[in-house]
């Protein structure tokens, strides 16, 4: 058996002091997270982000930096490669179903996230916010992508 990880995105969304977070149900559980998701066949990298942003929140994304890139096992069978990008909103469409699963978007403080630390769905959500604040940034012309 060959070993892939799961290559996903994810958006640190930051107005105003406040960070654009979705509230989904993962396994009967309801937990906090960046706008993510799965790259899919044939995207590059940040039009995943902008898909699973505008999918999950109804806003418009448009990714402006890569914040980091994460690799976080969960089991011997299952690890996720995240690449989380930075960037501003636009267009909102409040009327917008949102992806199943997504209860609400919320903007929370840095301080409301820690507050919630044991509902985030994982450590990858306050370890991007600290990338995001301590200034990390590396410009979307590292990525490259070829269709």
């Amino acid at each position: 058996m060959v070993w892939k990880p799961n290559v996903t995105v994810a958006a640190v969304v930051e107005h105003d002091g406040r960070y654009l977070l979705v509230e989904e149900v993962i396994e009967g559980r309801r937990v906090f997270n960046q706008p993510a998701g799965h790259l899919e066949p044939g995207e590059s990298l940040p039009d995943a982000a902008r898909r699973e942003v505008r999918e999950e929140t109804g806003w418009a994304f448009e990714p402006e930096a890569l914040v980091a890139v994460q690799l976080l096992p969960v089991s011997d069978a299952l690890t996720f490669l995240r690449f989380t990008f930075c960037g501003n909103v636009h267009d909102h469409r409040p009327g917008q179903p949102l992806d199943e699963g997504i209860v609400a978007t919320h903007w929370l403080t840095r301080a409301e996230i820690e507050d919630r630390r044991k509902r985030l769905r994982s450590p990858l959500v306050l370890d991007s916010v600290h990338a995001y604040e301590s200034g990390q940034r590396c410009p979307l012309s590292l990525l490259r992508h070829y269709p």
